[in-house]
């Protein structure tokens, strides 16, 4: 009796092993493989020497007191996020020699207050631009004062644009309430 309860227990034991062995075999994995990816912010500066805006500004020469030449400056969202835009604009004249100071407020930009708002030597522009959005233009044209004298003939008067953009989304409900503007 004690065989047969031995052989019993063994088989019993055997059977349970087996069945867990089995149970085992029936299971199942599984894997989730995303990928996120970040936005980026890039712009463009675009110079037009025509209302049309098809032909683009290139050096002028000759140029003389009282006169007047088209500029238009705008930027574009080149980027695949929104954008907070922003520009320094930098005047300079060289004098061919140096017998006066030269005075950069003789060369004057007509520049567009009502889509940007001038604060801290900066333009911001007033809206967020979205990608492939272009704005509407900072300055439209150079002015050279009529006060220029003989001293400025044969001066070159340079522009540099400098543009600037940051991310809009969670940064401010302004360009100028913005973080994480570039370091000029």
């Amino acid at each position: 009796m004690k065989r047969k309860f031995l052989i019993l227990s063994v088989l019993a034991l055997c059977f349970s092993l087996f069945a867990a062995e089995t149970i085992a075999y029936f299971t199942a994995d599984s894997k989730a493989h995303n990928v996120i990816t970040t936005g980026g912010v890039q712009i463009a500066v675009q110079e037009w020497a025509d209302e049309e805006r098809t032909k683009p500004f290139e050096d002028v020469t000759g140029v003389m007191p009282e006169t007047t030449v088209t500029k238009i400056v705008e930027i574009k969202n080149t980027g695949v996020s929104d954008a907070w835009v922003r520009v320094m604009v930098n005047k300079k004249i060289v004098l061919p020699t140096g017998s006066v100071t030269p005075d950069a407020s003789l060369v004057e930009l007509a520049c567009n207050t009502a889509d940007w708002t001038e604060k801290d030597g900066y333009y911001y522009y007033n809206k967020v631009l979205k990608p492939g959005e272009v704005t509407a233009p900072v300055c439209t044209a150079v002015s050279f004062h009529a006060d220029m004298s003989n001293a400025y003939q044969n001066a070159t008067a340079t522009i540099d644009i400098f543009a600037q953009a940051t991310q809009s989304a969670n940064n401010g409900n302004t360009a100028m309430d913005a973080q994480g503007w570039p370091k000029v």
